[in-house]
């Protein structure tokens, strides 16, 4: 285990940024490990930095607590009674539980490593690590958890005001943003150009975009969201855009 009484005066650990809470929520460090010694050091350890620490014997305990609504992650061993802790990754996935996952373990190797890895843990560490590694790899964790609650905020705000579109609306939003020209699109749905125009307004509008980079960025966004991808949709690629949108038409 950690030299938990010297490291914890070590003068390279260093609290949390301020930043990283939202709101006056504090962020929670969930602790899944079967060893009560090492639960108590991770506690001692988590609660010296300010951060609220939840702990747990096994994933099973894990599942029936309730969880705070505040950025968190978790910490996790990877060796368990009944089920692996890499098998509890897979499982929290499959379950829609987004918590970012740091893996520790006194049996590890490079396989297992890059298997986590893999699956999105932000860090493998190795019993014993230094406390300063696994406060740095909490902080990363928070950040991307506090990221992650902060775009799904965004999205569903997002949503609200694709839902005020009509369908016409969506329509015209889906071959605005893959970069159609009003007369195009007039062609294409049997419209005046002038009434593309009006509802191209409408649709500026309703979801609040003050340019059409704007729009367009809006729109990746609740693609992205849709599809379960990360990252931009490239704009040179306006035929898979279009299909990544379609969704437009049809929501709400």
């Amino acid at each position: 285990m950690m030299e938990r009484v010297a490291m914890l005066n070590d003068d390279r650990i260093q609290a949390l940024p301020q930043e990283i809470p939202m709101g006056d929520v504090t962020p929670v460090v969930f602790v899944i490990d079967n060893d009560p010694s090492i639960r108590v050091a991770l506690e001692e350890l988590v609660g010296s930095v300010n951060l609220a620490v939840r702990l747990f014997a096994s994933p099973q305990e894990f599942l029936r607590a309730r969880r705070p609504d505040a950025p968190a992650c978790l910490v996790l061993d990877v060796r368990l009674p009944g089920m692996s802790g890499l098998t509890f990754q897979k499982e929290l996935a499959r379950m829609g539980v987004n918590l970012p996952v740091i893996f520790i373990t006194g049996h590890g190797d490079i396989r297992m490593s890059v298997r986590a890895m893999k699956a999105g843990a932000v860090d493998f560490l190795i019993k014993p690590f230094q406390d300063q590694d696994l406060l740095d790899a909490i902080h990363a964790a928070i950040e991307r958890d506090c990221e992650r609650r902060r775009a799904a905020a965004l999205v569903a705000e997002l949503r609200e005001r694709q839902v005020a579109l009509s369908a016409r609306e969506r329509q015209i939003m889906m071959l605005v943003v893959v970069g159609r020209p009003n007369k195009h699109i007039a062609a294409e749905l049997e419209l005046s150009e002038m009434t593309v125009k009006v509802h191209r307004g409408q649709v500026m509008r309703k979801m609040q975009a003050r340019s059409l980079p704007e729009l367009v960025r809006m729109a990746d966004w609740l693609a992205g969201a849709h599809a379960h991808i990360a990252g931009d949709l490239h704009p040179g690629r306006s035929a898979g855009k279009a299909a990544s949108l379609e969704f437009l038409i049809g929501s709400g």
